[in-house]
């Protein structure tokens, strides 16, 4: 009987070597929002890192690709749960992903702690580029404080002498209300931090920022928010009155409902549907075929985490095991970016370009986002001296 059993034990264990040594997929995690009214943002990411996958042949490093998309339904602690749901029942290889920056912070510990490679394809709060950065941890957006800081020199540059701020009151909102602040000049006149995310009523801000008779007002809004501010801001007659400069607030997901209320209403990002590259040619071509629609910079962010998590894979030939090699790969940005060439700072988020960006008519009279100019060269966020990698 005992030698029965060894055989049998032998015979399990050749029966089990082609199965350990059969290639695996490349499983990754995609945490955003795909309920409610963000879910135009969701689905844009989604839509764009499928792009890219397509693109990629849907191979990795000659592995398959499998993709698990979870919704964070805009809620930190949703967002955790689906976080540690993809690290401890999926064995996800990567997690990507992430709007917002409350629900990013409450993720990051178990994505750390279990040496995931977590790859934000939006949010950069300023803790992680500081203080909270890791090397499991990469963006391939910016962090919070650049955009809005931009859009301070371009204040700048406009003569702006005194401006009104107003955000809402969650991290990012702090973080873009403090980049303008770092660049601006000028005198601020007042701030408000406003509920997030159900304040859709701005009246009372808008009314406070009236009675204080600033140069300007800047303001950060993102999707449906962004959306009812803007035409709140027109419909009070504030348009013609106080000149509007903002982040994130007119993008392509948006524009369709503000319509001719964002013509001529600047702005800055570091990527814009018409940069001349031809990685972004292709992306913005081919996603108008796939999708009949534009791409915004959510989407184009997250085409380009797939291409960083392919520069991985390739680098260490399908072994997502090794992952200081496939680190030490992502920290080169070796991959043709939409947004054109950029590097890594310590702290893996993008050093970069950032441009003027307006609403303009297009060819067939619907307005459109356009590149105007280049505000600022190879930009650095502030907080990467605090970041322990060096």
């Amino acid at each position: 009987m005992k030698r029965t059993f060894v055989a049998a034990g032998v015979l399990l264990a050749a029966l089990s070597v082609p199965a350990l040594a059969q290639q695996k997929s490349v499983k990754i995690g995609f945490v955003s929002t795909f309920s409610g009214p963000p879910a135009v943002i969701g689905n844009d990411m989604r839509n764009s890192f499928e792009l890219a996958l397509d693109h990629l042949g849907r191979k990795m490093g000659g592995l398959p690709i499998e993709v698990i998309y979870e919704d964070d339904q805009q809620k930190p602690e949703v967002g955790k749960q689906k976080t540690e749901k993809l690290i401890e029942s999926d064995h996800v290889d990567f997690i990507v992903g992430y709007i917002w920056s409350n629900v990013l912070l409450a993720s990051l510990k178990p994505a750390i702690d279990s040496k995931t490679i977590m790859i934000s394809s939006n949010a950069g709060p300023s803790q992680i580029a500081g203080e909270l950065c890791s090397p499991y941890f990469f963006s391939t957006s910016w962090q919070n404080d650049q955009t809005p800081a931009t859009v301070g020199l371009y204040m700048n540059q406009k003569g702006v002498k005194n401006a009104y701020l107003i955000g809402p009151n969650y991290a990012a909102g702090k973080d873009m209300l403090a980049g303008v602040k770092a660049t601006f000049k000028g005198k601020v006149v007042g701030e408000d931090y406003t509920r997030w995310p159900d304040q859709l009523d701005f009246s009372a801000e808008l009314s406070k920022a009236r009675a204080a008779k600033p140069d300007a007002v800047f303001v950060f809004y993102p999707g449906a928010a962004g959306v009812q501010f803007l035409n709140q801001y027109v419909q009070a007659g504030l348009k013609n009155q106080i000149p509007l400069y903002t982040a994130f607030t007119i993008d392509e997901t948006t524009l369709p409902r503000q319509g001719e209320n964002a013509l001529g209403i600047p702005g800055a990002q570091q990527w814009v549907n018409d940069l001349p590259n031809d990685a972004n040619k292709k992306f913005v071509a081919d996603y108008k075929v796939k999708y009949k629609g534009s791409p915004s910079f959510y989407g184009a962010q997250s085409y380009d985490a797939a291409h960083l998590v392919n520069s991985a894979v390739v680098a260490v030939k399908g072994d997502v095991a090794r992952k200081a090699d496939m680190i030490k790969a992502m920290e080169k940005a070796d991959f043709a970016s939409v947004r054109g060439a950029f590097r890594y700072g310590n702290n893996h988020f993008p050093i970069q370009n950032f441009y003027l960006q307006d609403v303009v008519k297009g060819a067939d009279g619907t307005p459109v986002l356009k590149t105007v100019a280049t505000i600022v060269k190879d930009d650095q966020d502030i907080f990467h001296d605090k970041c322990s990698m060096k």
